[in-house]
């Protein structure tokens, strides 16, 4: 047992300072910092002993001076600039939201707070407020969020490669490797005459999406490139066209999954039997894809490891170090929209 010398006042409640700390282990102020910031070598056992005090005399390092003296306030950031329409799912609970819960617990584990940012125009409302780093999930080419942060010298990782910027240190999607197997699917269920329902935001997972499908699908020109911004009611409108124009058509990939979901509302409208009639599939296993009726098949992204994985190299990032990733393959989960019972 250390023996911890009496400190503060003479009622014993003040908190004990770094002074206090360096008198009672017998070594200066910058010892003490550098034993908890760790950006100077201290012996060992003198930080040890150190720690040891610290931690009987109740004393914390304050979060504000190791911000001072670090350059960092413990904080980083996630965000998108695909609109709620697309993003956030049925509560709010979708692709973002889910990125957003597991990257949140993966950042605690090292000392880091997690900030979402609404979506929203680049600096609005935010710009004055500093990170030690930014998560973008999977931005567009010539992201204005992109821009935003770097042009405050932000360190940036991305969820999804950033097309025409292989220097971001990204998560990769498996985009097309995603959508091919989302194809694959529905030609071996039967399709012959399927339909793409593609965002038009030039995103790795759109443009990959559509290059798998001008590839694969046996009449390519059946697809259609559409606004985020308005999520599954443009999904209802363009699909309700399509099946009006060509009754032939018996498979729909929708390579965002507010699509699907306004794709199979355009469905029971015209009284298309799903899967009987039409199959349709989509891209996230989220809440749209298990709560449609019927359940929808879709693509499990495993995103609490890609979280994970942004994370890290976000971590990496800010320490100086920059690396792209691959994600494991995603898996497929069929349900009732492709498989007759």
């Amino acid at each position: 047992m250390l023996d911890c010398p009496q400190t503060g006042n003479e009622d014993g409640l003040s908190k004990p300072t770094i002074s206090d700390l360096a008198r009672a282990a017998g070594v200066s102020v910058t010892t003490v910092s550098h034993a908890f910031s760790g950006r100077r070598r201290v012996d060992p056992e003198t930080s040890k002993r150190i720690h040891a005090l610290a931690e009987q005399m109740g004393y914390h390092p304050s979060s504000m001076a190791r911000a001072l003296r670090s350059g960092r306030n413990g904080t980083i950031a996630l965000a998108s600039s695909m609109p709620f329409a697309v993003a956030a799912g049925p509560s709010r609970l979708g692709f973002l939201m889910e990125i957003a819960a597991s990257a949140a617990i993966s950042a605690l584990t090292r000392d880091l707070a997690l900030c979402l940012i609404p979506p929203h125009p680049a600096g609005k409302g935010y710009a004055s407020v500093g990170f030690d780093g930014v998560i973008l999930v999977e931005p567009m080419r010539d992201d204005p969020l992109v821009a935003h942060f770097e042009q405050r010298k932000t360190p940036i990782v991305s969820v999804g490669t950033v097309p025409g910027r292989p220097d971001i240190p990204a998560v990769d999607m498996r985009s097309g490797e995603t959508a091919a197997m989302l194809l694959d699917h529905l030609a071996r269920q039967g399709c012959r005459h399927i339909a793409a329902l593609i965002g038009s935001a030039p995103r790795t997972s759109q443009i990959e999406a559509e290059a798998a499908f001008r590839t694969l699908a046996a009449s390519p020109d059946r697809l259609l490139k559409l606004s985020e911004e308005e999520g599954e009611e443009i999904g209802y409108r363009e699909t309700l066209r399509l099946l009006r124009d060509d009754p032939s058509i018996d498979g729909i990939f929708a390579a965002v999954d507010a699509f699907a979901s306004g794709a199979v509302r355009a469905a029971h409208e015209l009284g298309r039997v799903i899967p009987d009639q039409l199959r349709i599939v989509t891209r996230y296993d989220g809440l749209r894809a298990k709560l449609s009726q019927p359940p929808l098949t879709a693509v499990d992204l495993h995103l609490p490891a890609v979280a994970e994985a942004a994370v890290h190299l976000l971590f990496d990032r800010i320490e100086g170090t920059s690396r792209t990733v691959a994600a494991e393959l995603p898996e497929l989960v069929v349900r009732q929209s492709t498989a007759v019972c």
